[in-house]
């Protein structure tokens, strides 16, 4: 897979890198570790993590991963959301469930897409920590432990906004902590809204800038910073495809305008995984998968040159006629 430059951390990775939320949460230990190898075994070798993830134990369980491929891999972690409380009670939930759920694979799509709603709508009311830098270097220190690291790759603030970051003690910190050879890089990982106001009032945090894209998304101007881009499928996949399936008159003339039938879920997710990677050239593009065949295929996609010229069409295509597509497609 190509690699690229990971900010000013010195170090090359992978284009593609693989977003571990899902991780001890809907998997086990044993399904997780699976999932990281296959990723690695596909050809991914940027993976992305937080303290929250997992109810708490994907840090730890990415470090287990990590020590099997010892200077292979890239590390991005966050700080600022803790993990949930009642970690041992939730764990014993899940263990629990998987068994039943195993044995009733449709309940178990059904609970994933409550999961994934509640997760959506509970985003902004989940707590998060003071953004202060002594809670901040304890955060970093944990991440340190789990990770069974000396450094972490690239660091960010994990749905902060310009308001949170007043005390600049916080910026000495990571900038100490880069100076002292602990970390590569660093910045802010917020919702896509929050971006211009963190670029405009607060640049100095913004090293490295994450957020979600998608080819429903305009460009927001990089302004000097590095970017790391995730959810460019999940339910932007699910409303365009919907939209395009019940407009049949549209995606056919979309269909002939990107030269691939956009009705076929696997083909529309191609286009919009590979348009993430030709239109953010530079950047790494982040996706979460259960599924070590989903895995290898999204790695296929990265490098087939042959996707490009229709992923530019479609991302075209969404810019200047997407936003009237999706309300006349919009699900009732």
């Amino acid at each position: 897979m190509q690699q690229i430059a990971l900010g000013e951390t010195g170090r090359q990775t992978t284009r593609l890198g693989f977003g571990c939320s899902s991780i001890m949460g809907a998997l086990g230990r044993r399904d997780s570790l699976a999932m990281l190898e296959a990723a690695f075994d596909a050809g991914v070798r940027h993976f992305d993590v937080a303290p929250m993830y997992g109810y708490g134990e994907a840090e730890v369980c990415l470090g287990e991963f990590l020590e099997r491929h010892r200077g292979q891999i890239t590390v991005t972690t966050k700080y600022g959301i803790p993990p949930e409380p009642k970690q041992g009670m939730r764990s014993l939930a899940r263990s629990m469930a998987r068994p039943v759920l195993k044995l009733l694979p449709g309940m178990k799509k059904r609970l994933a897409g409550v999961a994934a709603k509640a997760a959506t709508a509970g985003r902004e009311a989940t707590p998060k920590c003071s953004f202060r830098p002594d809670e901040a270097l304890a955060s970093f220190e944990r991440s340190l432990r789990a990770l069974r690291s000396e450094r972490i790759d690239v660091w960010l603030l994990h749905e902060a906004r310009a308001e949170d970051l007043q005390d600049d003690g916080l910026l000495e910190l990571m900038e100490r902590l880069r100076q002292q050879g602990k970390l590569g890089d660093y910045g802010v990982g917020s919702g896509y809204g929050k971006i211009p106001a963190l670029l405009a009032e607060r640049p100095a945090y913004c090293r490295v800038v994450q957020h979600e894209w998608s080819v429903q998304d305009a460009e927001i101007p990089r302004q000097g910073s590095y970017r790391i881009h995730h959810r460019s499928l999940t339910e932007n996949f699910r409303r365009l495809h919907h939209a395009l399936t019940t407009q049949p008159a549209l995606c056919t003339e979309w269909s002939q305008e990107t030269g691939r039938d956009l009705a076929d879920a696997k083909e529309l997710a191609a286009l919009m995984l590979k348009a993430a990677l030709v239109m953010n050239p530079d950047s790494v593009i982040l996706f979460s998968s259960k599924n070590p065949t989903h895995i290898a295929e999204n790695v296929r996609v990265a490098g087939d040159a042959a996707l490009e010229a229709p992923a530019r069409s479609l991302y075209a295509l969404m810019q200047t006629e997407g936003a009237a597509m999706l309300q006349g497609g919009s699900p009732a």
